[in-house]
């Protein structure tokens, strides 16, 4: 099998695609449980979505697809990240790395 060593539009396009998904669903599955939960469920999402905006400012204004690509997977990471530590509460493995139900 030949080494992965290019980054497509093909690839990137579905890096933006999930990620926009994925944080359209947090968006809407803040942990509501007590406050220091929900004040750092809306600073993960913060950083997910300024790491989505570099994302598009590098492929979209600089043409830099290399640094759109990895903007855009340290977006999805505080995603994960957040979903992983429960302050999205959000069931869906094909978008986060979650295993199942969050409670």
């Amino acid at each position: 099998m030949a080494a992965n060593t290019q980054i497509t539009k093909e690839k990137l396009d579905k890096y933006f695609s999930i990620t926009k998904e994925g944080l359209d669903m947090a968006k809407t599955k803040l942990n509501n449980e007590n406050p220091k939960k929900h004040a750092l469920a809306k600073d993960f999402l913060n950083m997910a979505e300024c790491y989505y905006n570099d994302a598009l400012h590098f492929r979209d204004q600089k043409q830099d697809w290399v640094l759109a690509f990895a903007a855009i997977n340290y977006a999805h990471g505080w995603l994960d990240a957040g979903a992983r530590a429960k302050l999205f509460l959000v069931e869906n493995s094909r978008v986060f790395t979650v295993d199942g139900p969050y409670k």
